[in-house]
């Protein structure tokens, strides 16, 4: 199986990037299956059951969330009629929605599974143990498994892609919005990478008017940041290639699209 991940989708401008180069991502990388995680998709805080529709009408199948999971209200009303909208597996057992999703195309099955950190984030329940359980369900239906692990601290990222090494087929943070250039497959078989990077403005500052964040860096005092609706946009994800019989990863590709890096089909 072949799965292309798009990186945290921030706002509008990021919303267009994946609407611009979807298929022929789809094409050059003959993709199985997109998953993008979209907690920023709303402006930066949440998603809406318009944006999600959006999404999946471009061709992504699965999304993932993170620490935003709530911003949008409207979500509660729609995230327990969907399979494709996953929130972090470790929230609240109150939590509405679900922490993994099962996914099927051209035969071969795929569990797509979503964790939050807890170093620097809110505090949520162990995703390491969280990860151990749903991986042991997963498995009894296919080897398959790729993991969104929506975390801050970059040890804890890397911690998570050891532990699962072996265990889950593809182990990839979100969240910070800096692509890293560690990309790996791991002694055990996993595709690793600590950020896929983000998904939305490229002249700004992890998504946000570069203003506020430098006013807010050399005053200290608050500010509402922003994520701007005009501008050069960005692409970043990754691509993986797994084999369907053990799922382990045998190729992994870093996704890099920008004025600096065009897209090459």
């Amino acid at each position: 199986m072949k799965v292309l991940f798009i990186g945290d989708i921030v706002g509008s401008i990021g919303r267009e990037m994946v609407f611009d180069h979807i298929a022929r991502l789809k094409r050059k990388y003959k993709a199985d299956v997109v998953i993008a995680n979209g907690e920023n998709a709303a402006s930066g805080r949440g998603i809406t059951k318009a944006i999600f529709d959006d999404l999946l009408r471009s061709g992504v199948d699965v999304v993932t969330m993170g620490n935003h999971t709530w911003d949008q209200k409207e979500i509660y009303d729609f995230i327990d009629e969907t399979d494709y909208l996953i929130r972090p597996a470790n929230f609240s057992d109150e939590a509405p929605g679900k922490g993994m999703t099962i996914i099927t195309k051209n035969g071969i099955t795929l569990s797509v599974i979503n964790l939050h950190g807890r170093t620097f984030l809110p505090p949520h329940s162990d995703p390491f143990e969280k990860a151990e359980g749903l991986i042991e369900e997963a498995r009894k239906i296919s080897p398959l498994i790729f993991v969104d692990f929506h975390a801050e601290a970059t040890s804890e990222k890397i911690a998570m892609g050891w532990h699962l090494d072996g265990k889950a087929s593809v182990v990839v943070g979100t969240h910070t919005h800096v692509q890293t250039a560690d990309d790996r497959i791991l002694p055990g078989g996993t595709a690793y990478l600590t950020d896929a990077g983000m998904t939305g403005p490229y002249d700004e500052i992890l998504g946000m008017k570069k203003e506020d964040v430098i006013y807010r860096f050399r005053t200290n005092l608050p500010v509402r940041f922003e994520v701007p609706k005009r501008g050069r946009g960005q692409l970043n994800g990754l691509f993986v290639e797994l084999n369907d019989q053990t799922g382990k990863a045998v190729a992994i590709e870093r996704i890099m699209i920008n004025e600096d890096h065009r897209f090459e089909a």
